[in-house]
């Protein structure tokens, strides 16, 4: 007697039999709990970042504003300048609390400070993504005297301490645009954040996409298609190309929540974004000032700051194994 569970993945296979590979990846993917969730987590944070502006003007506050100083909200801080209010100055009027000394409102730093992250962890992971999967592709494919120079240019940019590097390299770029004496717009400093972890961050996409591309230049199907008289570039697009899709996308997941946690730490250290832009990473430097008096300041940046890192680990680890079943956990 054929067992039960054989049966039906038998049935479920003669099911997915004509379907696309997209398809067959999503239908996997929606069978996966921990996937769906992570992937709900991860489109909220996007959708709250995207509309914070929207939901400050609804929630009545701002970031920027020093709420202790408004006499419609007397006695928000005590005399030494912490909230008057238990846990951080929770309140129906301020839903995180304030932030100490000055009395900003701690939700809207949050939900502005997730949109600072978010939106530059997009444009520093897309640029590294881009600039990776071009050299690897070029490296792997053409081979020979390419490969190897561009091989010794990867070596080279991974010799760098990268920690180090961003901390040093951080005001001499900044230098460059803005006097000393000025102070730097944060659109300099987003854009200088932005070219610093490009420059050190795309040679773990080209050392993955070039080994991919030499697993399959060798392959009946591109040697099928040089035999046609297809160009190169038809064949990187039309042959290749879709047959690394899986590993670009999986690393992908990875290098982006990691591009956050290094936003923050520049921040943390003081070379990344200051007062007033609102920034993960500045509320963390605050906290770490002030944890013994008001330890609650740094529990809803780290909540919300932990979910989206593990949320976005295993979205990827779904992505991989909705693409290659064969990796499952």
């Amino acid at each position: 007697m054929v067992p039960e569970s054989l049966t039906e993945a038998a049935r479920e296979d003669t099911s997915q039999e004509g379907l696309s590979p997209g398809r067959l990846m999503w239908l996997r993917f929606r069978r996966d709990r921990v996937g769906v969730i992570s992937a709900c987590a991860v489109f909220a944070y996007f959708a709250v970042a995207a509309l914070a502006p929207v939901i400050s003007w609804l929630y009545g506050k701002d970031p920027y504003t020093l709420y202790a100083q408004d006499p419609n909200y007397p006695g928000l801080l005590n005399d030494f300048a912490m909230p008057a209010a238990p846990f951080g100055g929770v309140s129906a009027d301020f839903w995180f609390g304030v932030e100490p000394n000055v009395g900003r409102d701690v939700f809207t730093m949050l939900i502005y400070g997730m949109r600072t992250s978010l939106f530059m962890a997009l444009a520093v992971t897309l640029t590294t993504v881009l600039t990776g999967v071009v050299i690897g592709m070029v490296g792997g494919y053409f081979g020979g005297r390419v490969d190897y120079w561009l091989g010794r240019v990867t070596d080279f940019f991974l010799s760098f301490p990268n920690q180090l590097f961003f901390i040093a390299f951080m005001p001499v770029v900044t230098a460059l645009f803005v006097s000393p004496k000025d102070e730097t717009p944060a659109y300099l400093r987003a854009v200088v954040i932005i070219l610093v972890l490009w420059f050190l961050g795309w040679m773990a996409m080209a050392r993955l996409v070039r080994s991919s591309v030499l697993g399959l230049r060798e392959r009946e199907f591109v040697e099928a298609a040089k035999v046609s008289g297809a160009s190169p570039w038809r064949i990187v697009r039309k042959e290749i190309l879709p047959n690394i899709v899986t590993p670009i996308l999986v690393q992908s997941t990875y290098m982006l929540p990691s591009n956050i946690l290094t936003i923050a730490f520049l921040s943390f250290v003081g070379v990344g974004f200051v007062e007033p832009t609102p920034d993960w990473g500045r509320m963390f430097a605050t906290a770490a000032d002030i944890y013994e008096q008001d330890p609650a300041f740094m529990f809803f940046p780290g909540v919300a700051l932990f979910v989206f890192v593990l949320a976005f680990n295993l979205l990827g680890d779904s992505v991989r194994d909705a693409f290659d079943p064969k990796t499952g956990r």
